[in-house]
């Protein structure tokens, strides 16, 4: 059997991720062979993530990644969870979230990323199983969301910022014309921060849900009915009522953070005559970290303690 030198730990360490402590054990297993090794801890992360899979993960980042296609542009949003606020400043989490997100520039929807490879050829399932692995907490790709524009820009926005295109909340924008691109990227940016403050339910008024339109209008009509005056007179409170829901809602009807004299729809219009050609928002999305997950808020500092000895 080779000897288990600290040079032949250092070098299944750097090619695996995995920690000191395993990279060692690993070789011990497997006669100091580093190829074998290798495979071991594969098989020791698999493990590691099945005991894993049922913990809670509504951690993490929100990353994103854009492409130039000629005229055109692609841009992909991912959320990546994990079970603590810790790993979102880990090197290699944030390293695997951008992978991740770069990955999901070519295909839709979650299972389809899972099964797509990064750049340097692996899978991202097998990526994550790695890095839980590495790391020791559960993590998942939970959702994404890809835009392809075949003339125009897809402009991002990041806030609260973790590092470059990873944070809590992640929005795109994409922007049909054939205007100046740095200037639709600009403006995009922008519309992206409005998004992320009002968090629209739709582009326009045709795109938003029904159901939750006739919600409204029932609780609408019912409080106009209640002020005793004229049918007539009631129908045009609700009226109004629900124009005032759509400019809280719609994103094409909504005050434009940056100046709410304007709506987003005459910000697109203006802008379309200040570049020279129309611009139209073909859609958007914002994504914001473990949203609609329920948190198990003790499980994390119940293991610590374990694991410390002060439980």
């Amino acid at each position: 059997m080779a000897e288990i030198t600290a040079q032949l730990v250092k070098e299944l360490r750097e090619k695996s991720g995995a920690g000191m402590m395993d990279c060692k054990k690993a070789l011990t297993e497997n006669g100091g062979d580093v190829e074998v090794a290798m495979d071991w801890l594969r098989t020791k992360g698999l493990s590691k993530a099945a005991k894993k899979a049922d913990r809670v993960a509504a951690e993490g980042l929100v990353a994103i990644a854009i492409r130039e296609d000629g005229p055109g542009a692609t841009g992909a949003v991912v959320e990546v969870n994990a079970e603590t606020d810790f790993v979102a400043r880990n090197e290699l989490f944030q390293s695997g979230a951008r992978q991740i997100s770069k990955a999901a520039l070519d295909v839709d929807g979650v299972d389809a990323i899972n099964a797509a490879s990064t750049a340097d050829g692996q899978a991202v399932s097998d990526l994550l199983t790695n890095m839980i692995a590495t790391i020791g907490e559960n993590m998942l790709v939970r959702r994404s969301a890809r835009f392809v524009v075949p003339q125009g820009v897809v402009a991002s926005y990041i806030h609260n910022a973790t590092a470059s295109d990873l944070g809590r909340i992640g929005v795109l924008v994409a922007l049909e014309s054939t205007a100046d691109k740095a200037a639709l990227s600009d403006l995009g940016r922008k519309i992206g921060m409005h998004i992320a403050a009002t968090q629209p339910l739709s582009l326009s008024t045709d795109d938003l849900d029904q159901e939750a339109v006739e919600r409204e209008r029932a609780i609408f009509s019912e409080q106009a009915a209640a002020s005793g005056k004229p049918p007539q007179v009631v129908e045009k409170m609700v009226e109004g009522r629900i124009r005032k829901f759509y400019e809280e809602v719609v994103l094409l009807k909504q005050a434009f953070v940056m100046n709410p004299d304007q709506t987003i729809e005459q910000l697109l219009a203006d802008q379309g005559k200040a570049l020279g050609a129309p611009i139209a928002i073909q859609g958007f999305v914002r994504l914001a970290l473990g949203e609609g997950v329920e948190k198990n808020t003790d499980d994390f500092a119940g293991e610590v303690a374990a694991l410390t000895g002060q439980a």
